[in-house]
């Protein structure tokens, strides 16, 4: 609310979808006709253990806050590593340490593609919660096209802040320059 009280969230599981996997959405009251969405790709690494090579985890915490003070949903998809599972995200965290590779070329490296995920099953959960039309909280626009693909109408894709820090300049420079996230790097960090 626009004094700052939290509001009621309320957790809901989701199995059965395209993918095959177990994914989560918390729901802030209230839900608006066009709620904030924010459709978030599990990071381990991130989220749980505030690794500074990514932004996932401050992307979470600002997500979490907003969502709770205006309503809206969260979707958190278990597409760790960009879909290439945890294993796999920790093996090319290495080979961008020992070659100097970014994220994507690490696992182009790996045989993987830049980025695996596939934003059906956030479309799905969306549907299964009685929304197809949402402001996405998303720096990606790739999210924003496939959830449109996938017939949900993204009305308004609001940036999330720029979390930058010496360790995940490159990161994230990389998904501007190669993915066309809408990240403003603004500073260089000494």
């Amino acid at each position: 609310m626009a004094d700052g009280t939290a509001l009621n969230a309320h957790m809901v599981s989701f199995r059965g979808l395209s993918d095959g996997l177990e994914h989560l959405a918390l729901t802030f009251d209230p839900i608006a006709d066009t709620p904030l969405v924010r459709v978030h790709s599990e990071c381990l690494t991130g989220d749980v253990f505030g690794s500074a090579r990514c932004d996932c985890g401050p992307q979470l915490t600002e997500s979490l806050k907003m969502l709770s003070v205006s309503g809206g949903i969260l979707l958190y998809l278990r597409q760790e590593g960009r879909g290439i599972g945890l294993y796999n995200k920790l093996d090319a965290y290495s080979v961008q340490d020992r070659l100097g590779l970014d994220t994507f070329a690490a696992n182009r490296h790996l045989n993987f593609s830049d980025d695996l995920r596939d934003y059906r099953a956030a479309a799905q959960m969306l549907r299964v919660l009685g929304t197809s039309q949402v402001c996405l909280l998303s720096n990606n626009p790739d999210k924003t096209e496939q959830l449109r693909r996938y017939g949900i109408d993204v009305v308004d894709q609001v940036p999330t802040g720029a979390f930058l820090n010496e360790c995940n300049l490159r990161y994230l420079r990389a998904k501007v320059e190669l993915h066309g996230h809408r990240i403003e790097i603004t500073q260089e960090i000494a």
